[in-house]
């Protein structure tokens, strides 16, 4: 029997699971997905924790409620990938394969900036853990004055909109608090803008103005200086802090690292468009475990499945009837006051006004603010748990770009 292995259990490595275990016949494949941790969590919702708009409770579920039926799910964490041997080696036992898809997320790493452990969760949080969002959320009870300074260390990071979401609801947090004018808010960013395109950089950049929020851009850290409050940069210039709202560097897995699979930050170097892993043969990377030039975020996970699927059975049965992942990434912004932003945008295609899914029709507003967009966003997460990860197809994403064409193209001119 031949053995397909799927390393992380996350929002990639489920969703391929379920497609996989439908394509490959029970009886000459066996398919295992590996995970150290047996709760999946819906990680969009951690950014909502801070505010009271959602608990930790409320984004957790068995992952076992997602694994389709076929698939031999393990709990066991990995130590090392031997490509060359194609095998495994968990803590409990040692896997060997014929194919691999690695889908094993992204980590922070606080360690990495100088003193920023020296106060972790005292003046300095981060929201991209469920417990790191609880306790932001007991802090934000509490701030009643003073500056509250959101710090990006470097990118890649995990859902690139989220500090600009984050700084959005502190504004209306605060205002509903009714400390607002005892506040600053201030996002930090090594970006040349809010954001990385143009155009959205210029929408989301005012959005910002408007709010009051002070955006200090291209600002490379050197340290943190716990012991006086304050952010350093390689220059020499200081941002002092009431609270610290840090996005510490992400990287991969270090088992990747160790196992020479990924380069330094463990991320595995990947074919763009074929998602195969550039150097080792019979391999395959989704979501955030790839260096791929897309957002690391589930709506970009869900987009690549359906190409790693089609690919795989393209590479089993010998044929050349392979899929092209265009970049493809859509992701709501909620900006406060029960109202959101959308983007929409691919490799070749940056954010752009319009409607989404249907152009003129919407009814999704593409980077304008709508009180549908909120709910929207609200309403994902019903879509995710019992749509997404169990392998159904979205009714609003006909995935053109399996044809060859890129669903950004669907929006307004």
């Amino acid at each position: 029997m031949k053995k397909l292995l799927i390393l992380g259990a996350g929002a990639g490595g489920t969703m391929i699971a379920t497609k996989m275990r439908k394509l490959l016949s029970e009886r000459e494949w066996e398919i295992t997905l590996i995970d150290r941790d047996p709760i999946h969590h819906y990680q969009p919702g951690w950014l909502l924790v801070p505010f009271g708009v959602d608990t930790p409770q409320g984004c957790v579920r068995p992952k076992k409620d997602f694994i389709s039926r076929g698939v031999n799910f393990v709990i066991d964490t990995i130590n090392a990938v031997d490509p060359i041997a194609r095998k495994v080696e968990c803590q409990n036992s040692t896997y060997t394969y014929d194919w691999i898809i690695i889908g094993t997320g992204a980590r922070i790493a606080p360690d990495e900036v100088p003193g920023m452990l020296d106060d972790w969760g005292g003046k300095i949080h981060n929201f991209y853990t469920p417990d790191g969002a609880a306790a932001l959320y007991e802090k934000m009870k509490h701030f009643k004055k003073g500056r509250l300074v959101l710090h990006i260390a470097e990118t890649p990071i995990k859902c690139p909109v989220a500090p600009l979401e984050f700084v959005y609801m502190a504004d209306w947090y605060l205002q509903k608090m009714g400390v607002r004018q005892n506040v600053e808010i201030e996002l930090v960013t090594p970006l040349t803008g809010a954001f990385t395109k143009p155009v959205a950089n210029n929408i989301l950049g005012a959005l910002c103005e408007q709010k009051g929020i002070k955006v200090t851009t291209n600002w490379t850290v050197d340290s943190v200086e716990a012991d006086r409050a304050v952010i350093a940069s390689v220059t020499g210039d200081e941002i002092p802090y009431d609270l610290l709202v840090a996005i510490p560097p992400n990287l991969g897995q270090e088992f990747l690292i160790d196992s020479e699979v990924s380069d330094v930050t463990g991320y595995v170097d990947t074919d763009k468009e074929l998602l195969r892993a550039k150097k080792f043969d019979n391999m395959y990377v989704v979501g955030d475990a790839t260096n791929v030039p897309a957002s690391k975020a589930g709506s970009v996970a869900h987009f690549e499945v359906d190409v790693i699927a089609q690919n795989l059975m393209s590479d089993i049965e010998g044929t050349d009837n392979y899929y092209k992942f265009d970049g493809h990434t859509n992701c709501f912004i909620v900006t406060g006051f029960e109202k959101a932003s959308l983007i929409d945008f691919s490799y070749a295609v940056e954010p752009l006004p319009g409607m989404f899914p249907l152009p003129g029709v919407g009814p999704f507003e593409l980077l304008g603010e709508s009180h549908i967009n909120y709910w929207g966003k609200l309403m994902f997460k019903w879509v995710y748990y019992n749509l997404m990860l169990k392998g159904h197809e979205l009714p609003f994403e006909p995935n053109m770009y399996l044809a060859g064409k890129d669903t950004s193209l669907l929006r307004n001119k």
